[in-house]
């Protein structure tokens, strides 16, 4: 695939200290990390710390990265491992873990309101289903149903 051997590449020449080659890194790489991210904690201030943090812990690793996974699933691997701290902390914190959203979430938009009523209460219902969820199965959770990563990769 061109688009993991261009990764590849990059990684080299971050690896050797190309400042530029980390950058398009980010760049090409952080919508993939913020939808994992906000998929396990919402978004705010923890998702937004967790995406940094998942690109300083890369950095960190470039030396060390064998490209054994595509660098966007070692990527995401690092964003739900801390995700999943996230979640453990807020959860001592606070007692409860919370996903995607509150229950002060304008309803989804429907033709009628009955429906828009049944549309939100699925919606929170599996909200809170996801939400009673520990840390590791909420992560296969999110990168199955909605990273849609294959089984193998989730695995």
């Amino acid at each position: 695939m061109a688009s993991d051997v261009e990764d590849r590449e990059l990684v080299a020449r971050a690896a050797a200290g190309d400042e530029s080659s980390f950058r398009a890194i980010v760049e090409r790489h952080e919508q993939a990390v913020a939808r994992a991210v906000t998929a396990m904690l919402g978004p705010g201030d923890d998702a937004d710390d967790v995406g940094q943090e998942t690109f300083v812990r890369l950095f960190g690793a470039l030396p060390r990265f064998r490209g054994e996974a595509e660098l966007r699933t070692y990527l995401t691997r690092i964003a739900v491992n801390l995700s999943c701290d996230a979640l453990e902390r807020r959860r001592r914190r606070t007692g409860w873990l919370t996903i995607g959203g509150t229950d002060d979430d304008p309803p989804i938009a429907a033709p009628d309101e009955g429906e828009a009523l049944e549309m939100e209460e699925r919606k929170n219902a599996v909200r809170r289903a996801v939400d009673a969820l520990d840390a590791k199965h909420k992560a296969v959770v999110v990168l199955r149903m909605l990273e849609e990563r294959p089984t193998r990769e989730v695995a």
